[in-house]
């Protein structure tokens, strides 16, 4: 078939006949009885504008069927795949943010659901850009339909198998978080974190960190309030020499046995001495609640489930700063220590408002008093005293 626009492109830039019917993209092909083709090419296309003359109109191109249309528009690309990927990762995201336990124990909202929900919005705007067809089609809505659908889907079973698989909490987002008494103190929302009925306290630290180094004193002496801590003298330390508040002195929680009919202590907490080294999760509860209310940061104790101290250090490491390695040198930590057995010295008024909090709430987390508590464990009259005082302020 003659391509005539190609033909009258030809001729406007001063081809003669017989060299335009010899240009093999004009596709014309006569018999091979016509011996001049520009001649019968010239006559041809008078013929052709004569017949475009009679009709009043040039010949269209014949219109896709309806078929062909949709089987075009249900092809994938950008636009598509963004309508799909958008709101299942969208669904994903919220369902995980809202509850971070169990359904963002497998994929958290944040950072991976949230940069996952960026990459598909970007494909989506992108490609509403770039394609020739940004109507609103049946194809784009029944795609879109089909994201929301998957993303509640998959939303739902990971929280599913966190929760029947892994046997992880529901906990909320770290934004329901309440204030509570005492410095650094938040309440949760949540049922009690609780091992063989008693409550339990969560320690996640690192050795090298100074403010857990400065904040283990107050959870050993509120540990050794509640049972009984063996090997204290063989877990004293210091915090990283290279890092913020070098020396710091501390207890090594990590390295203390425990015993209590009272409370359970569950301890994570890196002992390598490499800084910056951040401890594991050994189940779901203890990765339920790093990832929903840690905040990525140490230290991080819970006491029961339900109060939490993130964000803030228990205890300044500078308020220590007369016993640390490169004060006190070697004796720093073990002065400490004898402090807050004692209950009498400078460090022991720096640590003694924290340590009584954090008994506070545990007396709260076995519902308890402090009158029987401190008969069974014999609590001086100032502990007994803050203690009682601090439970009322929780109310």
């Amino acid at each position: 078939m003659v391509d005539w626009d190609r033909v009258e492109q030809l001729r406007s830039k001063g081809w003669d006949w017989d060299r335009v019917a010899e240009d093999p993209k004009v596709g014309f092909h006569p018999e091979t009885s016509v011996h001049d083709q520009g001649r019968a090419l010239r006559g041809l296309y008078h013929r052709h504008k004569s017949r475009e003359g009679r009709t009043g109109k040039e010949e269209t191109p014949t219109r896709p069927s309806k078929k062909d249309a949709a089987l075009t528009e249900s092809q994938w690309n950008l636009p598509r795949a963004g309508y799909l990927l958008t709101p299942l990762f969208g669904f994903w995201f919220l369902l995980a943010y809202v509850a971070p336990s169990p359904v963002g124990i497998l994929l958290p909202a944040l950072p991976w659901l949230g940069i996952a929900l960026a990459v598909a919005s970007f494909i989506l705007l992108f490609g509403l850009l770039r394609s020739p067809r940004k109507r609103w089609t049946p194809v784009f809505r029944t795609t879109l339909i089909g994201g929301i659908v998957l993303g509640l889907l998959v939303a739902g079973s990971a929280g599913v198998v966190g929760y029947l698989a892994f046997g992880c909490p529901y906990l909320p987002p770290a934004s329901t978080l309440a204030t509570a008494p005492g410095p650094g103190w938040a309440k949760a929302s949540t049922g009690a974190w609780q091992e063989g009925g008693k409550p339990v306290v969560f320690f996640y630290g690192a050795s090298w960190c100074p403010y857990c180094s400065a904040g283990s004193w107050t959870i050993y002496k509120a540990l050794s309030e509640f049972g009984a801590v063996t090997g204290q003298n063989a877990a004293l330390d210091f915090s990283s020499l290279q890092d913020t508040y070098p020396g710091t002195p501390e207890i090594v929680l990590a390295n203390v046995g425990y015993s209590s009919t009272t409370i359970s202590f569950v301890v994570t907490e890196d002992t390598s001495g490499v800084d910056g080294t951040f401890p594991g999760t050994t189940d779901c509860y203890q990765d339920a609640y790093v990832g929903a209310y840690s905040g990525g940061a140490i230290p991080f104790l819970v006491v029961n489930g339900q109060y939490v101290h993130a964000g803030t250090p228990l205890i300044n490491p500078q308020l220590l700063s007369a016993y640390t390695y490169g004060s006190a040198g070697s004796t720093g930590a073990a002065t400490v220590l004898s402090q807050v057995n004692s209950e009498n010295g400078s460090a022991w008024n720096v640590l003694n408002a924290q340590a009584w909090w954090i008994m506070a709430y545990i007396v709260k987390g076995t519902g308890g008093s402090v009158s029987s508590l401190a008969a069974q464990y014999g609590w001086s009259a100032a502990t007994k005293s803050a203690v009682n005082s601090d439970v009322g302020l929780i109310g």
